[in-house]
């Protein structure tokens, strides 16, 4: 396992507390790695050169490490992310932030960190990086003359309301923005912190302009705990969802990713508790492990569930084409062979059964969009809010 000088770069015996990854693994685009070396230093023996246990013992109990975690200023040049792939359903994307502090050990999003010089593995969920001006930004590439309205995701790559977004606040300055201008806007993500600006989702999504997806890929709270180690508990997540729906935001549930033998017998369950709790979508991903994931997933196995981790892993390459991950559009999200079909089937006869098929959103309202006006004052939102009072 790679390790290094950085303590936050050790193996998997120090397991930060209140963290997904277990270790840092090497950046990719280095030259040069590093290897841990036992010299003896940090193994205490007796004087025959053999292990003292009671030393041993005292080392072992000792409490793991926390890591802290550090927000860094990144000035972007643009907000908005484009795409084409077939499998995501969203053309446009803001991420007001790099890296997240939910620490989702599957998250796929890891390996953007190596672009930063930064590991996929802790770095990832502790050393963040947001975009202050993402908002001035987004005003600028809305008044562009080309711009072509369609709805814009937030949180695709990281969660928008991840717990820093509490002091930030940058992802409710792109709301308020949006709202402004009556542009459409979706929302995933696994945090109630999403209830504080309902008073700007609710009145969009009233004008078929908002709409909110939690992710909920487990209801068990020992194992959402060590799967995502800083997101609100699932039940505080059901919760959300009904708050959303009472406040009359349509609202999806993601069952994702399903993990082979640790999740998937939760599916039915998932479903039907979102449905109960006045979800109108639901849907599902099955695990993927791009990159430094399948390295960083593996560890992570071996440290929580070691008597089950080779059996997940050979269910894992089995939807994978032998390999730890399939990248082929089509296959990506769903994964192919027995086990991916027997959970695509029994997912749409749960949806069926909680009633979560039936209902079809319409596309979203892009029609009332007013792109703000070029090189306009900060003062041009109170305008508009008058305007419409008026």
């Amino acid at each position: 396992m790679p390790g290094s000088s950085d303590p936050a770069r050790r193996g998997a015996g120090e397991v930060p507390r209140g963290r997904g990854a277990t270790f840092n693994p090497d950046n990719r685009y280095r030259r040069d790695t590093r290897e841990a070396y036992d010299d003896g230093w940090a193994t205490p023996v007796d004087r025959a050169g053999a292990l003292d246990p009671a030393s041993v013992a005292a080392v072992d109990a000792t409490p793991t490490r926390q890591l802290a975690t550090t927000v860094t200023i990144q000035r972007a040049r643009t907000i908005i992310s484009r795409n084409d792939s077939p499998d995501i359903p969203f053309t446009q994307s803001i991420n007001p932030y790099q890296g997240c502090e939910h620490g989702c050990i599957y998250c796929y999003a890891r390996p953007t960190h190596a672009y930063l010089d930064l590991s996929p593995g802790l770095d990832f969920e502790t050393r963040l990086f947001a975009k202050p001006d993402a908002a001035a930004l987004l005003r600028a590439e809305l008044a562009r003359p080309g711009y072509v309205c369609d709805p814009i995701t937030l949180g695709s790559n990281t969660d928008a309301y991840q717990p820093i977004e509490r002091e930030w606040k940058i992802t409710r300055a792109i709301v308020e923005l949006l709202a402004a201008h009556e542009h459409p806007f979706t929302i995933v993500t696994k945090s109630a912190l999403v209830e504080r600006d309902l008073d700007l989702i609710a009145p969009m999504a009233a004008k078929n302009m908002a709409r909110v997806f939690v992710s909920l890929p487990t209801l068990d709270r020992d194992l959402a705990r060590k799967l995502e180690p800083r997101a609100v508990a699932p039940q505080r997540r059901l919760e959300l969802v009904r708050t959303l729906a009472a406040a009359g935001v349509p609202v999806g549930v993601f069952v994702a990713p399903i993990i082979p033998q640790l999740n998937d017998r939760e599916l039915e369950t998932i479903v039907e508790a979102a449905a109960t709790h006045g979800a109108t979508s639901a849907s599902w991903t099955m695990l993927r492990l791009p990159r430094e994931v399948a390295t960083l997933f593996r560890a992570w196995l071996d440290v929580h569930f070691p008597l089950r981790a080779a059996h997940v892993m050979s269910i894992v390459q089995e939807v994978r084409g032998g390999r730890d991950n399939d990248s082929r559009f089509g296959a990506r999200m769903r994964g192919t062979g027995r086990f991916a079909d027997l959970i695509a089937a029994r997912f749409a006869l749960a949806a069926r059964r909680a009633g979560l098929d039936r209902r079809r959103d319409a596309p979203m309202d892009t029609s009332r969009f007013r792109p703000p006006r070029a090189n306009a004052a900060q003062g041009e939102l109170f305008q508009d809010t008058d305007r419409r009072k008026r």
